[in-house]
């Protein structure tokens, strides 16, 4: 069976940190975990290694391609403990908002990087 794949940052302190708790979450290792900053082969990932690094992207187990926080709901869909905030956050109107609240983590986060080195 396929997984959902997570695609992120790791030589962001930040962003290692944060798939660091959803990897100890992940018990029934329901997820395949990427981090695109390392020399993985680039014929190998779903889109560029630029377009992957610059927001927080999954890929569903049918192939589709999820970003900013509609891909978070989609990683904690299958985080127990995580599914319950998924399901809060895909109420009607929430994925917009939380995706204007994500955009402006985009913009803050060369300078929070800077902070956690």
């Amino acid at each position: 069976m396929k997984k959902l794949r997570v695609f992120f940052d790791g030589a962001c302190p930040l962003c290692r940190k944060e798939i660091s708790l959803y990897q100890r979450a992940d018990h029934a290792k329901a997820i395949d975990w990427h981090d695109v900053s390392s020399a993985q082969r680039e014929d190998m990932l779903p889109l560029p290694r630029q377009t992957l690094l610059a927001r927080f992207h999954v890929q569903t187990p049918d192939g589709q391609l999820v970003s900013g926080a509609r891909g978070f709901i989609a990683m904690w869909r299958q985080l127990p403990n995580w599914n319950r905030l998924a399901k809060i956050c895909s109420l009607p109107g929430l994925p917009p908002l939380l995706e204007l609240a994500y955009r402006g983590f985009l913009w803050l986060r060369p300078a929070i990087q800077r902070a956690f080195r």
